[in-house]
């Protein structure tokens, strides 16, 4: 998952591993979900897990995000619809931070390698304020609310 911000006097750019969960879907033997099937999912990553590499952002960020009180950043698949493009779907998915959840649809690249793994890969452009986080500003540094993340996701297939 990388996760980049823009401040009044730089890019903040964030890289993590460690996302965990699950999805479940019904595949045909192109790799394509079959979605006569439901695609369900839930994915959560510890707020203990973004840093940008520089320790007083860092602090700034756990500090904003109230991370004692919300250790989890949670996903769950609502809906997936096709979009008639080989393998891309539209997906809708609530998502809760920070103590708020808010529904979100965008598009997704989803293939499944029969025997193998499933692999998701997407992004947005997050306006913070949504979650009712103000943008950080310290001193001449102010931070700018959209953030844009994208994700790719690589998992192993069970039958």
């Amino acid at each position: 998952m990388w996760i980049d911000a823009r401040s009044s006097l730089h890019p903040i750019n964030t890289e993590t591993r460690g996302l965990e969960g699950w999805v479940e879907v019904a595949a045909h033997p192109d790799g394509t979900l079959d979605l006569s099937l439901p695609v369900t999912g839930r994915l959560q990553l510890s707020t203990d897990r973004l840093s940008s590499g520089n320790q007083l952002y860092d602090r700034e960020l756990k500090r904003r995000i109230d991370a004692r009180r919300y250790p989890l950043i949670e996903g769950e698949i609502v809906s997936v619809t096709g979009t008639g493009e080989a393998n891309a779907y539209v997906v809708a998915g609530d998502l809760s931070f920070h103590g708020k959840t808010r529904r979100f649809e965008h598009t997704m690249i989803i293939s499944v390698r029969q025997g193998s793994r499933i692999e998701l890969k997407g992004d947005y452009v997050f306006d913070i304020r949504e979650f009712n986080m103000k943008p950080p500003s310290m001193l001449m540094l102010k931070v700018y609310p959209e953030v844009a993340v994208r994700v790719e996701l690589y998992g192993a297939v069970e039958s």
